[in-house]
């Protein structure tokens, strides 16, 4: 490849040359080599304050030895056992965490209609941002573009564009009738093995269910898709929590708002609406929320919580990022802030749909400190403004407001969603043998949450990139 570009000052004094990078893969094309700034077959981070992952209290003074895009050694500083010619970054006063796995992302922004709830697909922006704000793995949530967002991992995967890992969703597993345009309608049984094994073979890793699916249908779309090997999720409403559970889905969305388990005289395979006037009824300690929970728990159903999302629709809670609307077009970004000066809510006043975030919040952590599998996701759709990597930071901090410890909330968005995807032997945390993706920040994330926001260089597969020179190849593109 061409010459090095050592954007990142943090790595100015290393000296790396073009030569050290000449035989690493992938094959960059010049549009994507400009936010590479690391990529050698070997190279050790020195001095670093360690967060890996699992919850454990930082070390100080540690390295991290890279061979091959894996974490070959991680140590006290000088222990690492690299060779004389091997490259060593000081990166004293800066902190590594393993890079964040996201289960709730996507690859298209809002771009709604008055009557219609339309999507306008981010295929070079949203992964430049996915990888700035330092996640290295994304599942998508539903798709609207398939073979678009195929079409960007394999991409990504070649060096043409750059971004995270994509563990890529089939479109919505949806019923009668379906939410989206760009939704299918599946009725049947026989309708959802063929919908699972078609885009299984397709190259989708995972699914998504939907509000209007029913529970025979869902079903059967679950088994056919564990028969591949794959995981299913689940935005549900025609169906409960606990029917879900019990048919052994991977993952509910959104936390527990939207579940319809104690809608009173709700009918079997129908949705009857947002179910937030039963949830803000509902107390915590019932015997009713309790055994879901625990259901939950014993089953191993993980719980995907989409805070910054949810947050976003209440105009007092939760004001504009100002870093997320330099990304927004023209268009889009006159559109967000629109809307959010008038409230998401709409019908709701922002108190209630506040108060509904907030009790919401405390669901998740009670769910938690249960036992039960907490991930996270951004959900970069539903509400504008809720765009690619800065709202996987405004997550994190939300996290934090709910009750979780910082290295709790780190855990929650690195190490659970690698178990979720049962790909914890690979990443989520920094341990010998695990792939080499970890972010680099200029503070103490572990002991101030807001310091997750200085993001310095990434690494993906042992390739660093400068998060900043991303951001700034992004201003002004994110349109609806």
């Amino acid at each position: 490849m061409g010459k090095l570009k050592l954007i990142s000052s943090v790595f100015a004094a290393v000296g790396m040359t073009a030569a050290a990078l000449a035989n690493a893969a992938p094959e960059f094309t010049e549009q994507s080599e400009q936010f590479v700034t690391i990529q050698q077959d070997e190279f050790v981070l020195e001095n670093v304050r360690l967060v890996d992952g699992t919850g454990a209290p930082a070390l100080e003074q540690q390295c991290v030895f890279v061979q091959m895009g894996k974490i070959a050694a991680v140590g006290p500083s000088g222990s690492c056992g690299a060779s004389a010619e091997t490259e060593v970054m000081d990166l004293a006063g800066k902190t590594v965490l393993p890079g964040f796995v996201m289960l709730h992302e996507h690859m298209f922004y809002n771009a709604s209609d008055p009557d219609w709830f339309i999507q306008s697909t981010q295929p070079v922006v949203f992964p430049r941002l996915y990888l700035a704000g330092g996640v290295t793995t994304a599942r998508t949530a539903g798709s609207f573009e398939p073979y678009t967002d195929l079409k960007v991992k394999q991409y990504i995967g070649a060096g043409r564009l750059v971004g995270p890992n994509f563990d890529t969703t089939a479109p919505f597993l949806e019923g009668y009738p379906a939410q989206f345009l760009q939704a299918p309608e599946i009725e049947t049984e026989a309708e959802a093995v063929q919908f699972v094994n078609y885009w299984a073979g397709q190259g989708m890793t995972s699914f998504k269910a939907y509000m209007n699916i029913k529970r025979s249908v869902l079903k059967a779309a679950i088994d056919a898709a564990h028969a591949e090997g794959l995981k299913v999720a689940g935005h549900l409403c025609s169906v409960t929590y606990a029917e879900a559970s019990d048919m052994g889905i991977d993952n509910l969305e959104h936390g527990f708002m939207i579940a319809t388990d104690f809608v009173k005289d709700r009918q079997p395979d129908t949705c009857g609406g947002f179910p937030l006037a039963r949830f803000m009824e509902l107390e915590l300690e019932s015997a009713e929320v309790q055994a879901l929970m625990d259901k939950l728990v014993e089953n191993g159903t993980a719980i995907t919580s989409t805070l910054a999302v949810l947050a976003r629709i209440s105009a007092t809670e939760n004001p504009p990022n100002p870093a997320a609307v330099e990304a927004l077009g023209h268009g889009a970004k006159a559109h967000y802030l629109g809307n959010h000066a008038r409230g998401y809510a709409n019908a709701l006043s922002n108190d209630i749909w506040a108060r509904a975030v907030r009790k919401e919040m405390a669901w998740e952590k009670a769910f938690y400190d249960k036992g039960g599998l907490l991930v996270t996701g951004s959900d970069t759709t539903g509400i504008g403004g809720t765009v690619a990597g800065f709202a996987n930071h405004e997550l994190l901090k939300l996290l934090v407001e709910a009750g979780f410890t910082p290295l709790e909330a780190i855990k929650i968005s690195t190490m659970n969603g690698a178990i979720s995807m049962e790909r914890q032997n690979e990443i989520g945390s920094i341990a010998v043998g695990k792939n080499a993706d970890l972010i680099i920040i200029d503070g103490q994330p572990d002991m101030d949450i807001s310091d997750i926001t200085r993001v310095v260089t990434v690494f993906k597969d042992g390739v660093g990139y400068d998060s900043q020179a991303l951001i700034a190849a992004s201003k002004g593109r994110v349109e609806n």
